[in-house]
């Protein structure tokens, strides 16, 4: 009988939404770098032709 109590009392589980809603701080820094190396036939051609891009 006392093993009937125990699993009574003990089987039970409540989950409760909190008062205040979550509050979730991100600190998110992006740092991009771009490097680029032209060849230098291709250097000359984009400097003699701006429109081409």
């Amino acid at each position: 009988m006392t093993g009937a109590v125990a699993l009574a009392a003990g089987g039970c589980v409540n989950v409760s939404a909190p008062d205040k809603p979550i509050v979730i701080n991100l600190n998110i820094n992006i740092t991009q770098e771009v490097v680029y190396r032209l060849d230098g036939e291709a250097k000359t051609l984009i400097q003699d032709n701006p429109g081409i891009f």
